[in-house]
């Protein structure tokens, strides 16, 4: 059994793929080719954003989005502590300040009732300008966008939303990626778009913004090739990997359906199975993307027990993410300590995930959770 079966989709459009690569290896345009302008407008039309910019990675996108609001030092960005090490990583890379913000329990994403006493204190304190709202839209849900939202702009703030997993996520009638002033996601191969390599992309409709992302990706370049205006990065994305995106996104919205049973019937078995698990839990008038389906066990010992059961079975699971990033070595000069963020700590103990994917069958689920109730 897989964690993701990448080779299940790929048998559907294999030939696509194949077609599309051929293309690229015609033309021989291998950097910025025509498919990167294709990939940006349909997924542009896709998320319902103005303007689309294809980037190297998800962290590229993070970065770019930064760079293009001028983010440095002596600047704060508050974000959550749970989530992946780039998302706090990259505001640190440019000299700015991540300030943490611990997650709602429920939905593990930044809790808003906690944003506007974080940006009061860092005003208060006078060391750093409070300039960005970094929510995570994490395991592929979307964060409290119109708490977020109203809290930035009375606050004077900038909302960069890291989507990294959650393209084909829904907010209140809202794609993924278009819920703040800029939308950044990943195609990293386990996500729910991901390519056959290392990929982004960043979403705003500011004409500005886009005309600066677009030359900050390429070293920031000028309206010449070697006239650079200011100081950007190498952050294209491959023609390659935009080839095999553009065959795999004829997919996305048929998977987003798919991905969606696959979590009701988990939802359903855990409930009936007997396993003390809390199943994850999606707000009304949300969609997640379902990039990973993440359960809570009630202590960390009982999680171990789970996931030995699991493992017993020759099934495989993840924990996404063991250690919040306020206590991660890189981040000590923070100052901050065990308990200073309790709902993030205590889900890095607690949470696991399962196999998830469009194409996981019913009969592989029935086996999941057998498995997680030790029959």
């Amino acid at each position: 059994m897989q964690f993701i079966d990448l080779k299940a989709q790929q048998q559907l459009i294999r030939q696509k793929i194949e077609d599309n690569i051929k293309q690229v290896l015609d033309h021989g345009r291998y950097i910025m080719g025509p498919e990167i302008g294709e990939l940006e407008e349909k997924l542009a039309a896709y998320v319902g954003a103005k303007h689309a910019i294809g980037c190297a990675s998800g962290t590229d996108a993070l970065t770019l989005a930064l760079l293009a609001l001028e983010i440095g030092p002596g600047d704060a960005v508050f974000t959550s502590p749970f989530t992946f090490f780039a998302t706090g990583e990259v505001i640190a890379l440019l000299g700015a300040t991540p300030v943490f913000v611990d997650i709602d329990p429920v939905t593990f994403n930044i809790d808003p009732a906690l944003l506007t006493p974080a940006i009061q204190a860092v005003k208060e304190r006078g060391d750093l300008e409070p300039k960005a709202i970094m929510p995570v839209d994490l395991f592929g849900l979307p964060a409290d966008y119109d708490a977020i939202n109203k809290i930035a702009e009375q606050n004077g703030l900038t909302v960069v939303e890291d989507a990294a997993q959650a393209m084909g996520g829904e907010y209140q009638g809202k794609m993924a990626c278009s819920l703040g002033a800029l939308g950044c996601t990943s195609f990293f191969p386990a996500k729910p778009l991901g390519g056959y390599g290392d990929g982004g992309m960043v979403f705003c409709d500011d004409d500005e913004l886009d005309r600066m992302l677009r030359s900050l990706r390429v070293h920031g370049q000028g309206e010449d090739k070697y006239d650079n205006v200011r100081l950007g990065i190498n952050g294209r994305l491959d023609t390659m990997q935009a080839a095999i995106l553009l065959a795999k996104l004829e997919l996305l919205p048929k998977e987003m359906e798919q991905r969606q049973e696959v979590a009701q019937r988990y939802a359903e078995m855990i409930a009936t199975s007997g396993a003390a698990l809390t199943p994850p839990q999606v707000p009304s008038g949300c969609a997640s993307a379902w990039a990973q389906y993440s359960v809570l066990a009630e202590s960390q010992a009982t999680r171990a027990e789970f996931i030995e059961r699991l493992k017993a079975a020759g099934i495989p699971s993840a924990i996404y993410y063991p250690k919040p990033l306020h206590l991660q070595t890189a981040f000590a000069y923070l100052g901050l300590q065990a308990g200073d963020f309790p709902h993030s700590e205590s889900a890095g103990e607690r949470i696991f995930s399962l196999p998830m994917h469009p194409y996981l069958a019913v009969e592989d689920q029935e086996k999941i959770v057998a498995a997680l109730a030790g029959k």
